[in-house]
């Protein structure tokens, strides 16, 4: 895990889908634990499946006082994302990417993109979504990645940090409730099980 500057990273500028007010990042974890969950794309089909598995925690974070934040790198999307339902927390957008920037998720380039955008993570979460009848679209900026942060009360502590490998990557509900030292009630969705052309949910 990357060390992560919470100083620097905290001074970036967050714009709130729901006001359109800037906030600095810090101010999310000033008075409360906080998961921050950094979409590649608002239109992203595998974002908006990862997006609504996390939901699935959001009443236990509630309860034991953690916010729930979801962050996108663009406006593009937004509002068919807000629209969709697809998650329970609030939703900032880093029109800036400095956030992005500052914790390593990396960008690809158009080569690097198709490979891991056809892998068999990507494969295996984009069935599943379109299972639960989550569909996406290929606006907006393709090339983004992104991850978790969770950061204690205050900023004292990083509690995980997450960079995807994958486009098709994500933290286990599991994961997040355990970094938290909180305990969970949901279960988290399955992935279906993929050979190369034959899927089972």
């Amino acid at each position: 895990m990357a060390k992560v500057d919470i100083g620097k990273v905290g001074k970036n500028l967050l714009k709130s889908s729901d006001t359109g007010e800037s906030k600095e990042l810090q101010s999310l974890w000033q008075d409360q634990p906080v998961v921050l969950f950094f979409l590649r794309r608002f239109g992203c089909q595998v974002c908006r499946w990862i997006a609504s598995e996390v939901s699935k925690l959001e009443p236990d974070l509630t309860a034991s006082g953690v916010a729930l934040v979801g962050i996108g790198p663009e406006e593009l999307g937004l509002k068919e994302f807000k629209e969709g339902g697809f998650f329970k927390g609030s939703i900032y957008v880093d029109e800036q990417k400095k956030s992005y920037k500052d914790l390593g998720f990396k960008r690809y380039s158009a080569l690097s993109l198709v490979p891991a955008a056809l892998g068999k993570k990507v494969r295996d979460v984009a069935a599943k979504a379109s299972a639960e009848g989550i569909q996406g679209n290929f606006s907006g900026d393709l090339l983004q990645s992104g991850g978790m942060l969770i950061v204690a009360k205050g900023g004292e502590k990083v509690l995980l940090h997450f960079i995807q490998d994958s486009p098709g990557d994500y933290v286990p509900l599991d994961d997040i409730s355990k970094a938290l030292g909180i305990s969970a009630k949901v279960k988290a969705g399955q992935r279906p099980v993929c050979n190369d052309d034959v899927c089972t949910r």
